[in-house]
């Protein structure tokens, strides 16, 4: 367990059941007004024994999260089990909702229901709304195939509140990812959390990507499906596998982490990552990727060197960082044990009090990516740091 400056607990278990894992978590994070439970937590509990075990132990309190494929800790990466984060009553206003039915979204009821949320923490009117130390957190289900809907209607209507977030995955299975509101187990639905604090807090995104000369043009593809059908009118996993160099036969999630593809929005790259290689030769994504777009073959930069830069800037900033919560998409940490350099991304996130999830995805603002690592950084506003 954690105690940080700002009052927030971060605690971890790898416990094998569901009720232990919320013992021990219960029992790290201790005595004292709570405002919000945030929990990540293992596709191999049972979700719903889960959701019934943090109502108990936490009482009173909300608590909010999803199914994750990975966890991140102060400690390092966990393969498995419950992680939390506890936010103390004092110096942070916290509100929440579940938006259900996300495979068939309405974008304005959608934005009606974060507008009204969103109101919540301006009692004073619209003026507040671009108030400091004001952030959003986004938890989406990663096998429905809406974080573009979802992430664009809810940043619409924050208004400019930052947003950031990850899609709740399964491990590598796809199979089944839940998110947890009001205790009670959600299925294709997503959850927003809205925080006010007055510590100094800053979002941000890394990646470590370069784009290369090699492109593709999308000929055939399913946007809603996110599948790829044709790269320059020839069969995708064809063709992109003859552009890394490998047989079709010898794609794997460790060459679609190796070897990402990315589209330019704005002048800037942002990742399209590979999901699976079809029976029939086709390329599923992690992202809608349309007829006509243009992707970009990328070459890895040094993950390590990346993130340190990227967190040093944030240290900087904010005159110190007590933690971040951070989103870091599963295929980032594929990359890391194939270069066998997560032991050093692990010091680098207990350095810097990283805790949260790996994930199917990631949020940015109005953006759902792949391949990044985002978050929000929280300052020290002043004071030390503190651990146990």
């Amino acid at each position: 367990m954690r105690r940080h400056l700002c009052g927030i607990r971060t605690a971890w278990t790898e416990a094998a059941r569901p009720d232990e894992a919320a013992d021990a978590v219960a029992q790290a994070v201790g005595d004292g007004a709570l405002s919000q439970i945030v929990a990540f937590f293992s596709a191999d509990y049972d979700p719903e024994t889960l959701a019934d075990a943090l109502g108990a132990r936490f009482p009173g309190v909300p608590v909010a999260g999803c199914s994750m494929s990975g966890g991140l800790a102060p400690t390092g990466g966990l393969d498995r089990g419950l992680v939390v984060i506890a936010f103390p009553a004092e110096r942070f206003r916290i509100v929440s909702t579940v938006l259900d039915a996300i495979d068939h979204l309405d974008v304005e009821r959608t934005a009606s229901a974060v507008r009204a949320l969103r109101r919540t923490l301006d009692p004073h009117g619209p003026e507040d709304t671009a108030a400091a130390g004001r952030f959003a957190l986004s938890l989406i289900d990663g096998l429905t195939n809406a974080e573009e809907t979802v992430v664009s209607a809810i940043a619409w209507a924050l208004d400019g509140i930052p947003l950031v977030g990850g899609s709740a995955g399964d491990d590598l299975r796809f199979r089944d990812a839940v998110m947890l509101h009001g205790g009670r187990i959600h299925r294709k639905a997503a959850v927003l959390v809205l925080v006010e604090t007055d510590y100094p807090v800053e979002i941000f995104k890394s990646d470590n990507f370069a784009p290369t000369a090699t492109k593709f043009v999308v000929t055939a593809s399913d946007g809603e499906a996110r599948v790829v059908h044709e790269l320059n009118a020839e069969p995708a996993a064809r063709e992109y596998a003859m552009a890394i160099g490998l047989d079709p036969e010898g794609l794997s999630p460790m060459s679609f982490a190796a070897y990402p593809l990315a589209v330019k929005v704005g002048g800037e790259y942002f990742c399209r990552s590979i999901r699976r290689m079809n029976a029939d030769g086709s390329l599923s994504f992690f992202c809608a990727v349309d007829e006509g777009v243009v992707l970009t073959l990328a070459e890895p930069r040094d993950i390590v060197a990346a993130t340190r830069t990227e967190l040093a800037r944030l240290d900087a900033a904010l005159g110190g960082v007590d933690l971040i919560i951070g989103f870091e998409c599963v295929l980032r940490r594929l990359d890391a044990e194939s270069r066998q350099v997560r032991h050093e991304v692990a010091d680098l996130y207990r350095r810097y009090g990283v805790v949260g999830f790996e994930t199917f995805g990631e949020q940015y603002r109005a953006m759902h990516l792949n391949q990044t690592f985002t978050g929000i950084a929280i300052g020290r506003g002043g004071a030390g740091t503190a651990a146990s």
